[in-house]
């Protein structure tokens, strides 16, 4: 009985000293540079918002966070060093629908768990995609696109920038709600797609609006519809699909900021104050409208249930379109 007391009262001792330690580490953190991994190449989305994001969370951390592009099996390589580093807050990844809702969806080997490996921290913005279509194809809106592939059945394709990939995957969401066989083209990067879009080799592509836009300015190409929920700012004048006959469709590429699971509470707190600073700031929301997306922080918890209602979501169509990667 005595031994069992002895044990109580130490665990009763030992208790606030660890939290008197983690709180300790809190109120020190950072005093180092945070690594900010990054799971693909220079130059695309997830890297030049990471990159705007970093040098601002930087600032308001004192101490620099430095973008680390580490590309390979589509984002899953990158994802994985961050999930398997030490959760001390140091060493963050740039996560996005592709990486956390779509690859776990697609791959059938993943070596971690979106939900289970990493700590949410919070969401950094979301966008839309713009569906386009050349300018010589005799339609005007979602509507009369639908209707041209029903009364033509077989002859439509659509270009992605490859299989699996989140252009790839919103175009089969709209072919499944809309009802309609169009035939995917793939291609090694958005780019080729593009090309080939402008000459009428391909029908119709669904891609972010800085991708686009060029296009559209030079009256090459013509947009149809947003694929938000909601008609978006940065698009002014356009309709959403859901609104244009296919009720209940969205798909929005989201960015958002996590680290290895088992991360610190105020450490994370900590972050997701910095960050939401960061991506409200007047300066901040200017330069995400001229990127086509808008700033969206929260909670690790709202986090956290965006990503698994997207895996779910993702799950559905990635099932449907026959899409796998060993």
């Amino acid at each position: 009985m005595r031994t069992t007391w002895r044990l109580l009262g130490m665990l009763t001792m030992t208790a606030p000293l660890a939290l008197t330690a983690a709180s300790a580490v809190a109120q020190s953190y950072p005093d180092k540079p945070i690594r900010l991994v990054v799971p693909f190449a220079p130059g695309g989305s997830n890297d030049v918002i990471g990159r705007v994001v970093a040098e601002k969370l930087g600032q308001n951390l004192g101490v620099p966070v430095v973008v680390e592009n580490r590309p390979g099996v589509g984002g899953v390589l990158g994802s994985d060093i961050v999930a398997k580093a030490e959760p001390n807050g140091y060493t963050l990844l740039m996560g996005a629908t592709s990486t956390m809702a779509v690859n776990p969806n697609l791959y059938t080997n993943m070596p971690f768990d979106p939900l289970k490996d990493l700590t949410s921290i919070t969401q950094i913005a979301s966008g839309p995609f713009l569906m386009a279509v050349p300018a010589s194809l005799p339609v005007g809106s979602v509507q009369d696109f639908i209707a041209l592939a029903k009364a033509k059945p077989d002859t439509l394709n659509f270009g992605s920038s490859g299989n699996g990939t989140s252009l790839h995957l919103t175009a089969e969401l709209f072919k499944m709600m809309a009802g309609i066989d169009i035939m995917h083209v793939p291609y090694k990067g958005a780019g080729p797609a593009l090309i080939d879009l402008i000459s009428g080799k391909i029908h119709v592509i669904f891609s972010d609006m800085a991708a686009l836009s060029p296009y559209m300015k030079s009256g090459q190409l013509k947009a149809l519809a947003v694929t938000s929920a909601q008609p978006a700012p940065a698009a002014p004048g356009l309709p959403t699909i859901a609104s244009s006959g296919v009720p209940g469709y969205e798909a929005t590429s989201w960015y958002g900021l996590l680290g290895p699971a088992g991360m610190p509470p105020e450490i994370v707190s900590k972050l997701g104050k910095a960050l939401a600073d960061v991506v409200n700031a007047p300066a901040m929301r200017t330069r995400f409208f001229e990127m086509g997306i808008e700033p969206a922080a929260g909670t690790p918890q709202q986090f956290t249930e965006l990503m698994r209602s997207e895996i779910e979501k993702w799950g559905k169509v990635v099932k449907a379109s026959g899409a796998k990667v060993e």
